[in-house]
């Protein structure tokens, strides 16, 4: 195995290999996993370790389906058994920065996506923010305060098949130094 490869190994194959999920087998997730799922969301980065974010967890088939009435683009939430809704805190950011709430939650929401990959899980991210549509259906459905910023739905289920990566990798989009 030559360096190249070496170094695809272990969390950045996770990283490499991740692909959106939409298609569920419909078999329950864990709750040790979906904890998991939050507590590496609490793990991202934030501007000044301020951790502008607040996750919630839904399992109800009902609210599951609700949630996916009101978004457009999230109809696979009728077939996944979880889901991790991310909620940027705007008060709680650095200088009260919305910008920066939604950035901060932003990278937790990544980290959710990584390690329901790494679990064996599938999960992709469902769009609630910036639509006023979207956000105030999640807000509805899901009893959220007006101050909080429904980010994104993760559905998270177990997939029905494993999907070959993508290689992403554009070399033409990198400069060094200077553009």
């Amino acid at each position: 195995m030559g360096t190249g490869e070496q170094k695809k190994s272990g969390g950045m194959r996770v990283i490499l290999d991740r692909r959106s999920v939409r298609d569920y087998t419909g078999e329950a997730v864990d709750a040790d996993s979906l904890d998991l799922l939050v507590r590496a969301g609490m793990s991202a980065p934030t501007a000044k370790n301020m951790q502008p974010w607040s996750f919630i967890i839904v399992t109800g088939r009902e609210t599951l389906d609700r949630l996916a009435e009101g978004l457009p683009f999230g109809k696979m939430l009728g077939k996944a058994p979880a889901a991790v809704v991310v909620c940027a805190l705007p008060e709680q950011a650095n200088n009260g920065s919305a910008e920066l709430a939604v950035i901060d939650a932003t990278c937790a929401s990544e980290n959710i996506l990584l390690t329901a990959h790494a679990l064996g899980l599938g999960s992709v991210w469902v769009a609630a923010y910036p639509y006023e549509e979207r956000m105030a259906h999640v807000g509805s459905v899901l009893g959220i305060p007006a101050e909080v910023v429904p980010l994104c739905v993760l559905p998270v289920g177990h997939p029905v098949a494993v999907k070959q990566p993508i290689d992403k990798y554009k070399p033409e989009r990198i400069h060094r130094e200077r553009w």
